[in-house]
């Protein structure tokens, strides 16, 4: 049946064409034209509803004015089914959105694989703590797996059972999601060393403290009530909604020796505090395991960057004894979209302790979404930002996306640089130096990060506005001195690189200037724009400004870091350098 008021368009190959705006029509049904004979548009009447909707089950990939473009994979769909979605509701939910018929490949295609979700289990010998058997309802499905080599080198078969080897746990779960089937392990967890948790209400510093409601969903999501269904798994949410009081939850919950594992020295004392402010933990029970102090603890807290440290590309990584040295009940992997590969490893291996994910977006550069999936675990909990937003749990934000021309002096240079030439030579453009001035003028008062790639540039820009830079060299001390000067106003402006992305607690940041960053890191984006949605205490709002080079591999690549504003559900503003004193034109995400 046709649908023409609907926004959706579902093609066979499974991407899906999302319409974001519609024409306006006047009382006889003929088009709206301005006075140059321009057809008038206003926002699809059904595009949030679609859009959070389509965020459940499918993954965003082109966000261009009018029209986005999301794509339904095996990953989002079985990333769906852990959350409990039917391919029924799928199914139902596409044929409500949709203009045209949904065609049935595609339907074909989803109940497929969410029947591939748990067809093969994983599940614990009766009487052994260390003996697992491969198990499914359906032959056909075991039969095919065996029939991979890679596969029967990780299984051993007795009297038409199938048992993993020792310590195969994990590299199963991996070798198996490459050919198409997410296991569903129901081999339970070894019992860590028992340790009393409890949340403090008030806090120590005498806050009134509880988990909101979402955060104790989340909590219990992952715990799912001690049954074999959880214990492992991603809790996705937007930086400033509390991840780290999801965290503690789930370790009261589960009353047990806990690793937490962060991205950098900053956030290992953040989550100390954290811990020793909300909960009735003593300090000799919070250890901080890094390269300035190596106490292990019954909570002992590091770094990714600390465990895969070792003295040359061929030697040992001497510190992931850690993983085994005391008798954990519950890993928890913080901003787990940055897991580095070594980590992965030792995580195979960690199958049988519970596995926490933190993450603001379960997108990952390197395509290893299906290793998150599979060795920590698949998505217990997602709520999108601007519910949030809504509810007031996070600051309210404006994205402007601020168009520079590319310096005079640069053009014949950019031209005959090379592709990465471009984007460094556009990220570093010097016309973005006034605009930058501009931006900090029209904020003063406010608190705001400029946040960039490039060191030189960096260090220029930093002498240029008489700010201090924090830069991975900065020492910890000083870092976390300029921080608190932040935070009480005392500096009101700071300059950081890459380090600022991650994990740094300034509730008072309320206006972020980009100036440069990765190559399309969508990650990176949700990391710089969670920098500034913390929640104020005057209720005010956020700017979020990125400053990029017109027409160049710069603005390219900006608009790639801009799916994740869209997935979200932000608008964002553009304007031209020259007019920045005027009213931004605003694009409908």
């Amino acid at each position: 049946m046709i649908r023409p008021d609907n926004p959706l368009i579902v093609q066979s190959d499974r991407s899906l064409m999302l319409h974001t705006v519609r024409a306006l029509v006047d009382a006889s049904g003929r088009p709206v034209k301005d006075e140059h004979g321009r057809p008038q548009t206003e926002e699809h009447p059904r595009y949030a509803e679609a859009r959070d909707q389509l965020a459940l089950f499918a993954e965003l990939e082109k966000s261009p004015d009018y029209l986005h473009t999301y794509r339904i994979t095996p990953i989002s769909i079985w990333n769906a089914a852990a959350i409990g979605m039917t391919a029924q509701r799928i199914a139902e939910i596409l044929d409500e959105l949709s203009c045209v018929p949904v065609p049935r490949n595609v339907l074909q295609e989803v109940g497929s694989w969410i029947g591939r979700y748990g067809q093969l289990r994983i599940e614990r010998v009766a009487g052994s703590d260390e003996r697992f058997e491969l198990v499914t309802n359906d032959p056909d499905a075991l039969a095919d797996v065996l029939g991979h080599e890679a596969i029967r080198k990780l299984v051993v078969r007795e009297e038409g059972r199938v048992y993993l080897t020792p310590l195969s746990r994990g590299t199963i779960k991996q070798a198996l999601i490459k050919i198409g089937y997410p296991v569903d392990d129901r081999g339970g967890y070894l019992v860590g060393d028992k340790l009393g948790i409890e949340l403090r209400d008030p806090t120590r510093t005498g806050r009134p403290f509880g988990l909101r409601g979402y955060q104790s969903s989340a909590a219990k999501a992952f715990h799912a009530d001690g049954g074999v269904g959880g214990g492992n798994g991603v809790i996705v949410l937007p930086c400033g909604a509390g991840k780290t009081v999801v965290a503690l939850g789930v370790m009261s919950l589960v009353g047990e020796k806990t690793l937490v594992l962060t991205t950098n020295t900053v956030a290992v004392r953040q989550w100390r505090e954290e811990l020793l402010d909300k909960t009735n933990l003593r300090p000799d029970q919070v250890g901080e395991y890094t390269g300035d102090e190596k106490s292990v603890c019954p909570v002992t807290i590091s770094t990714y960057q600390m465990l895969t440290w070792r003295r040359s590309k061929s030697g040992e990584f001497e510190h992931f004894k850690l993983f085994s040295r005391e008798n954990w009940g519950l890993v928890v992997y913080d901003e787990v979209h940055l897991l580095p590969a070594p980590v992965f490893r030792v995580t195979a291996d960690l199958q049988a302790r519970r596995r926490l994910g933190l993450t603001a977006t379960l997108v990952r550069e390197d395509g290893k979404e299906d290793e998150v999936f599979c060795l920590i675990g698949p998505k217990r909990f997602d709520v999108p930002w601007k519910v949030l937003e809504g509810q007031g749990f996070i600051a309210p934000a404006t994205c402007v996306e601020v168009r520079v021309p590319l310096e005079p002096t640069l053009r014949s240079i950019y031209a005959s640089a090379d592709a990465r030439g471009k984007f460094r030579i556009a990220s570093e453009n010097p016309a973005k130096l006034p605009v930058i001035d501009k931006l900090v003028a029209r904020h003063a008062g406010a608190h705001v990060l400029v946040i960039g790639q490039y060191l030189d540039q960096l260090h220029a820009l930093s002498r240029h506005l008489a700010a201090p830079l924090i830069t991975g060299k900065t020492p910890t001390a000083e870092r976390e001195k300029l921080y608190a000067a932040f935070k009480t106003g005392e500096i009101p402006l700071l300059v950081v690189s890459k380090v600022g992305n991650f994990a740094i607690d300034l509730p008072d940041a309320n206006v972020a200037i980009q100036i440069s960053g990765t190559f399309g890191s969508r990650q990176e984006e949700a990391q710089r724009l969670g920098r500034v949605l913390r929640p104020k205490s005057d209720g005010s709002g956020a700017v979020f400004y990125s400053v990029v080079t017109l027409g160049t591999r710069d603005q390219d690549f900006a608009q790639k870091r801009q799916l994740f504003l869209t997935e979200q559900g932000y608008a964002y503003e553009i304007v031209e350098s020259q007019g920045l004193d005027s009213k931004p034109q605003t694009r409908t995400p």
